[in-house]
């Protein structure tokens, strides 16, 4: 009678604590949504100024300084110029484990300035925008943890929270830079999100992609008086690009080559002495680049013999696929149904389906109900990202939030006006939300970043993460 006793005590303390748990973890949560909607307006603040800075790939000086001000007027400890990039910054806050961090980027694309209207129009004349919401991606990442800072600093929550600034993932690789330098390494589970057309959990995965120059020196000569005496390196450059063209009908559905001549002669009476060629391979797996690569190389020495020249290759760099994890995101996907779907206004959808218009594509609305959970596919869709690099390193749980119309096309103008404009704000902090409730678990819960982690060992594997930079410190542009 002792026995059974005890048991039935233990048993109603459990379902006690079970129940006060669940209760606490509501209470937090609903806490996590406070915190975004009391600082909304200086959050939408932080992300109209990078929206309208519009800065590129590593110059995203006032972009990194108004995220990294606002973290440490809140109380973070920032470090500032991480990793030898002048952009790159980490706000922290707390102490011990576990140690959770959220990605946060900044960087603009060129050439896509855009006023936040229906019209086509330029802010400024050839100017960089947002085409792909990164002044919405810094500022709700950053709002995600202000709010678990908040909780921290309450003592209701336990660890550190990090908020990782990482520049320039459009080009140059900024995370790639950073995980080299070992900041992700004591991570227990990293989080990012990412603008979208549809409220997602990230469950796909992004492609493998290595980023090659092959350049080619001949020597010139008058191109009428005595061709014979040159060696022309446009002739390598084409005679590369054909071997590269006629490789495609022998590599998997899943690769992807692109190049563009960055070199090429001056004037056609000249024997070109110089030429270059700038490539990306892609692939759904870093192996699978690595197999692509190496014929690339073979090409380009065979086009070289050919004509005549030398030539070099230059890896500028490489991102891994993203490492998916469903564990993670099945807890994301929970937090997003909490959260709710986004709602839009009437005067906000008639945007929406006018600016499409004026695009010339079909006005489909917004979509901001939360899509069920996918199937993770074999072959991922087109597109590639240095948060995979992370997702080797440490578990990464990855969402897409609406920010644009339906179907909307991606690295557009279209883009850049809905981010600077409600439809924007509203998938921010949406996702700010999503993402704090979601960390909210986390912490809570060791058992829970045990079945991550696992997960993330097993789907690695053997695989050694290694970064595909060339030696040296990052190319640093000039600043304008």
């Amino acid at each position: 009678m002792k026995i059974k006793f005890c048991v039935l005590v233990s048993f109603s303390m459990l379902i006690s604590f079970t129940g006060f748990s669940q209760k606490n973890d509501l209470k937090l949560k609903q806490a996590i949504l406070k915190s975004v909607e009391n600082h909304q307006q200086e959050l939408i603040k932080l992300s109209d100024e990078i929206w309208g800075f519009a800065e590129t790939a590593l110059k995203e000086y006032k972009s990194s300084k108004v995220l990294a001000d606002y973290a440490e007027a809140q109380g973070f400890k920032v470090e500032r110029g991480v990793a030898g990039l002048p952009t790159a910054f980490i706000a922290s806050y707390g102490s011990g484990k576990p140690i959770i961090g959220v990605l946060g980027e900044f960087d603009a694309l060129p050439g896509l300035s855009q006023k936040a209207q229906i019209n086509k129009e330029a802010l400024a004349i050839e100017a960089p925008g947002h085409g792909c919401g990164h002044n919405l991606f810094g500022a709700g990442s950053l709002g995600a943890a202000l709010a678990i800072k908040e909780l921290i600093q309450q003592g209701k929550l336990k660890g550190t929270i990090r908020f990782y600034g990482t520049p320039a993932e459009e080009d140059l690789a900024g995370k790639v830079y950073m995980a080299r330098a070992g900041l992700f390494n004591d991570l227990d589970v990293s989080l990012d999100w990412h603008p979208d057309f549809e409220n997602r959990a990230g469950i796909q995965s992004s492609q493998a992609v290595t980023d090659y120059t092959i350049a080619f020196k001949g020597k010139s000569a008058h191109a009428a008086a005595d061709p014979w005496n040159g060696r022309s390196a446009l002739d390598a450059a084409e005679l590369f690009t054909v071997g590269v063209n006629f490789l495609r009908e022998h590599v998997k559905p899943s690769v992807r080559m692109h190049y563009v001549y960055t070199k090429a002669g001056g004037v056609p009476n000249v024997i070109p002495a110089e030429a270059a060629v700038w490539l990306w391979i892609r692939d759904s797996k870093r192996s699978g680049v690595a197999e692509v690569s190496e014929r690339m190389k073979d090409i380009a020495k065979g086009a070289a013999l050919m004509a005549g020249v030398d030539y070099e290759i230059k890896l500028n760099s490489g991102l891994y696929e993203i490492l998916v994890n469903e564990t993670g995101a099945k807890v994301l996907q929970k937090n997003m149904e909490f959260v709710g779907p986004i709602s839009y206004t009437k005067d906000e959808v008639d945007f929406a389906n006018a600016i499409m218009k004026q695009y010339g594509a079909d006005s489909k609305g917004l979509s901001g109900i939360i899509q069920p959970l996918e199937t993770t596919k074999p072959d991922p869709e087109g597109g590639s990202t240095d948060v995979g690099d992370v997702s080797y390193i440490v578990p990464e749980i990855s969402l897409l939030v609406t920010t644009a119309p339906y179907e909307s096309p991606w690295h557009s103008w279209v883009v850049v006006a809905c981010g600077g404009m409600s439809i924007g704000h509203k998938g921010m902090l949406y996702a700010s939300k999503a993402l704090g409730t979601t960390m909210v678990d986390l912490f809570q819960d060791e058992n829970l970043r045990n079945q991550i982690k696992a997960e993330f060992l097993k789907r690695k594997g053997n695989e050694i993460w290694q970064a595909m930079l060339p030696i040296g410190p990052a190319p640093i542009p000039v600043a304008n």
